[in-house]
């Protein structure tokens, strides 16, 4: 087939004075792009890569893909993420991956955590903060955790982002408002194991966006191959605090601060890949995707949701996904082009 690679390349990505030095974490290299053209190649696909901006819309045209592999972040707005899908779907040309509804809704962090609650699905208490000065819910409890609302690849995280009272929570809102200029999210830290879950399928329709309010219904998860955990070594990394930060997934990518398969029970990895599999459904995955747990190392371990990640990373050389993917014996040839085989299949096109 011919496949139209959609990405943003950070070195293609707008400058302007007095942007953040990391405006573009989330864009992808070179190295990416090339290793993902190279995959879908040795899958016998004909591949031409386009750049994910405003030029797509003719380029598209012109192109005629049969099917699109999208991974593109976007540049601007609060549902950037959404803005390419958008234009395929208006074009009605076929792509991978989570369509616009998702995206939108996983970019915004706390809009995501209000539908896992909804759905009765573990997530930190959280507030989101517009103002520096905006007083402090009585049901939210120190430590607390804080981040920017709608930003990917760890921006605004660092050891700092841990407050342990009042004043250092101020001092954090201050500086995220000023540096991102979007609201703020504040949630229950939660002390322990950072935990990542990739899958790769679909659910087997039909399945509402929704999980079964019956206990004892069966757990739908058929149709979702779930790669064995992940666990972030934060142990190794004693300067960043005991979180994922931001420094460690751009400068130190490419170092190993993983342990995969993550070391868990049986019956732990089961309830993570169930959790998985509801974030995956009520937020409306296709294809792939990416759910992120912290332990409770104060409550036996118990499960949270951090957030999901319908656009997970691939590069090959660290990008979480990939390292699971590897884990469990598959080549990365065989995860780029099982990516691209789902959506086929999705839309009934023909190889």
């Amino acid at each position: 087939m011919h496949v139209a690679l959609l990405a943003n390349l950070k070195m293609n990505a707008p400058t302007w004075p007095g942007m953040t030095a990391d405006q573009w974490d989330d864009l992808d290299s070179d190295e990416t792009i090339q290793a993902i053209k190279g995959a879908l190649e040795a899958g016998g696909h004909q591949v031409t890569f386009l750049e994910g901006g405003v030029q797509l819309y003719d380029a598209l045209r012109l192109v005629k893909p049969d099917i699109c592999f999208n991974i593109c972040e976007g540049h601007y707005g609060d549902s950037r993420e959404a803005q390419v899908p958008a234009l395929l779907e208006m074009l009605r040309i076929p792509y991978t991956g989570s369509r616009v509804l998702t995206l939108a809704l996983a970019l915004d962090k706390p809009m995501t955590k209000r539908v896992l609650a909804y759905h009765g699905l573990p997530t930190p208490p959280f507030q989101v903060f517009e103002r520096v000065d905006e007083p402090l819910d009585p049901d939210m409890r120190f430590p607390l955790f804080v981040k920017p609302s709608r930003e990917g690849t760890g921006m605004g995280v660092s050891a700092e982002s841990i407050v342990r009272d009042e004043a250092q929570l101020r001092v954090q809102l201050e500086r995220q408002l000023a540096r991102y200029d979007q609201p703020i999210l504040a949630e229950r830290f939660i002390a322990g194991r950072e935990v990542t879950v990739g899958m790769i399928g679909n659910l087997t329709t039909p399945v509402a966006m929704r999980v079964p309010e019956d206990e004892d219904a069966p757990r739908i998860q058929r149709g979702l191959h779930f790669f064995p955990p992940a666990e972030v070594d934060v142990a190794s990394y004693q300067e960043e605090g005991g979180v994922y930060s931001s420094r460690m997934k751009t400068e130190l990518a490419h170092e190993s601060y993983y342990l995969c398969p993550a070391p868990l029970s049986y019956k732990q990895a089961e309830e993570l890949n169930w959790l998985a599999a509801a974030v995956f459904r009520v937020t409306g995955c296709r294809d792939v995707a990416r759910v992120d747990f912290r332990l409770d190392a104060g409550d036996g371990e118990k499960p949270y949701i951090l957030e999901v990640n319908p656009l997970p990373g691939l590069n090959p050389g660290y990008s979480d996904l990939c390292v699971e993917a590897q884990a469990d014996g598959w080549t990365y040839e065989a995860l780029i082009n099982r990516i691209l085989d789902e959506a086929i299949k999705r839309y009934g096109l023909q190889t």
